[in-house]
């Protein structure tokens, strides 16, 4: 299962901002205060990439939301890479929202679908997806899809086939944002509505129900 330690600045950008720090502490040292818009951009960067810790909750059959942003949609759909229907929550990442990606629920990576193409909603334009199939110990399917923008680094996942991961664990990151649906099974609860600001790992968007199973023996009358 994947481990990782919250450093409060993602890994994903030291580079980044290393870029920026030595060339601002270089002017710093030979010109002083012309180095100050060097240093605001890196305080920018720190704030990008900040990578705060997340409490998941106790809930076992919740699916947390795996990114922060906002809830732009909720529908049934088609779910093409498992071939059925399927309920979507749709979240729209800001360009400073947190970017780390969270496993929506625990289970098994049972497969990854890679620059995988995609017809946006009513119209015949398509989007380039990475989509990741996470599979629960009760058979429950999840399958998380990642808008690809090819003017930004791609979205790094860290979990890979056949690899367990936990409830709100952090798995990806999404350099400065994308559109991330997540497909649910048909019946669970759908715990956000359309408008909703959703914190990753933390905040509960749906709930798998799972059938009660009653016993077929007849019960066993009292006898005094």
């Amino acid at each position: 299962m994947l481990s990782y330690r919250y450093p409060l600045i993602a890994r994903e950008g030291w580079l980044w901002i290393a870029a920026i720090a030595v060339p601002a502490a270089i002017v710093y040292l030979l010109y002083g205060l012309a180095s100050l818009p060097l240093w605001a951009l890196v305080l920018l960067l720190l704030f990008l990439f900040r990578d705060p810790a997340r409490k998941v909750p106790a809930v076992p059959l919740g699916i947390v939301s795996p990114v922060d942003g906002k809830v732009m949609a909720i529908d049934t759909v088609y779910d093409a890479y498992l071939n059925r229907q399927a309920l979507s929550i749709s979240v729209k990442m800001g360009i400073t929202n947190v970017y780390s990606a969270h496993s929506p629920m625990e289970g098994k990576v049972m497969q990854q679908w890679l620059d995988a193409p995609r017809k946006i909603a009513g119209t015949d334009e398509e989007v380039t997806t990475y989509a990741q199939w996470i599979q629960s110990d009760e058979d429950d399917d999840v399958v998380l899809v990642v808008e690809v923008n090819p003017h930004l680094p791609r979205p790094q996942c860290y979990a890979q086939s056949g690899e367990r991961i936990g409830q709100g664990q952090r798995c990806g990151f999404i350099h400065f944002g994308s559109h991330v649906e997540v497909l649910i099974p048909m019946g669970s609860r759908i715990d956000v509505s359309v408008g909703d600001n959703v914190l990753a790992g933390t905040d509960i968007i749906a709930t798998l129900v799972h059938a009660k199973v009653t016993s077929s023996k007849p019960a066993q009358l009292a006898t005094g």
